[in-house]
């Protein structure tokens, strides 16, 4: 175990306000648990953003590293199950929030919520994944246990563009569906034709209609944006469909009505990441390092960074400029 000072992006709240930037820290300061990492990667998501600006109330406690996704080598392990050298990732389950997460040097994790590295993933590339494509693939997940078949029709994505949006795109036609993209950003109408998007609908064209059911374009849906996207959505998808909810960057109220669900046997199943159950987890990240994983990693992951470059990663997501995927590359 390092006794040596390292560099964390370390994120303070006070009387004076929030305050975020690199500092260095020893591993005694860290949160507890019994799995030390020496971290390689780690990623930004949206909640990222939020939590490092200070724009989102993401922090329960202060001061803890920021960073809800970390990938690295265990450096030290009081768990059996651990051993030194071996490759784990996290996602969620308290990073950045309770604890302290993966923008730094080194973390220390829960045993219970640390997963081994599956086979046929690199460190690399479960960060180009992270929070973001363990979503997207527990919401396929949570679709199929609910019986969503690729022969019930396509699956359409809402704020296609973002990380989660991107990796459904390429993860549901991983897994034999056709997939359907909603974006606001018509100039990368080819960029998600290239994930494997049949058919990309621009948002400002989309008329839902007023009706509490209109004929059905899709069959399920996978959705990023809440708000009135989510309420015409559950009118337009086919009987016994389901629609994963993702996220509420339009907005968290939903004005629908029962028609949908008593009628056509509408789902609407939530997706909580952050708290996913170990079971479950795993199967996701089986799912991702095998059938599901996404062929445009690439492309999608299409930046990385250094943990100095974090604040201008964060305006530029907050201001709605990000595409795909930014990697932090740490180790």
């Amino acid at each position: 175990m390092t006794t040596s000072p390292f560099q964390a992006f370390r994120i303070h709240g006070d009387a004076s306000g929030q305050r975020a930037g690199l500092e260095e820290m020893r591993t005694d300061e860290l949160s507890p648990g019994e799995v030390l990492v020496k971290v390689a990667y780690s990623s930004v998501n949206y909640k990222d953003a939020l939590a490092g600006t200070g724009k989102g109330k993401i922090l329960r406690q202060f001061p803890l590293n920021g960073g809800i996704d970390v990938a690295g080598y265990v450096a030290a392990s009081t768990d059996p199950a651990f051993k030194e050298g071996d490759q784990v990732l996290c996602t969620g389950c308290g990073l950045s929030e309770t604890r302290d997460g993966g923008y730094a040097e080194y973390a220390r994790l829960e045993s219970k919520w640390t997963i081994s590295l599956p086979t046929g993933l690199t460190l690399r590339e479960s960060m180009a994944l992270g929070t973001a494509g363990f979503t997207a693939a527990l919401a396929l997940f949570q679709m199929v246990r609910n019986g969503q078949k690729p022969s019930m029709g396509p699956i359409v994505v809402t704020g296609a563009t973002g990380g989660v949006g991107s990796l459904a795109i390429d993860v549901l036609t991983r897994a034999g569906f056709e997939a359907h993209a909603i974006t606001g950003k018509v100039e990368q109408f080819d960029y998600l034709i290239g994930l494997g998007a049949k058919q990309c609908i621009a948002r400002k064209e989309l008329y839902w209609g007023q009706r509490p059911m209109e004929s059905a374009h899709w069959a399920g849906a996978i959705d990023n944006v809440g708000g009135d996207t989510l309420a015409g959505l559950t009118r337009v998808i086919k009987p016994y469909g389901n629609i994963a909810i993702c996220g509420n960057a339009a907005g968290i109220e939903l004005a629908t009505t029962v028609m949908p669900f008593i009628i056509r046997g509408l789902s609407v199943l939530g997706v909580a990441s952050a708290g996913t159950a170990r079971d479950i987890r795993e199967q996701v990240w089986a799912h991702l390092a095998g059938e599901w994983k996404p062929a445009h990693l690439d492309a999608i992951a299409n930046r990385e960074v250094a943990l100095a470059d974090l604040p201008g990663v964060f305006d530029t997501m907050l201001a709605g400029g990000s595409l795909g995927r930014t990697i932090v590359r740490v180790g």
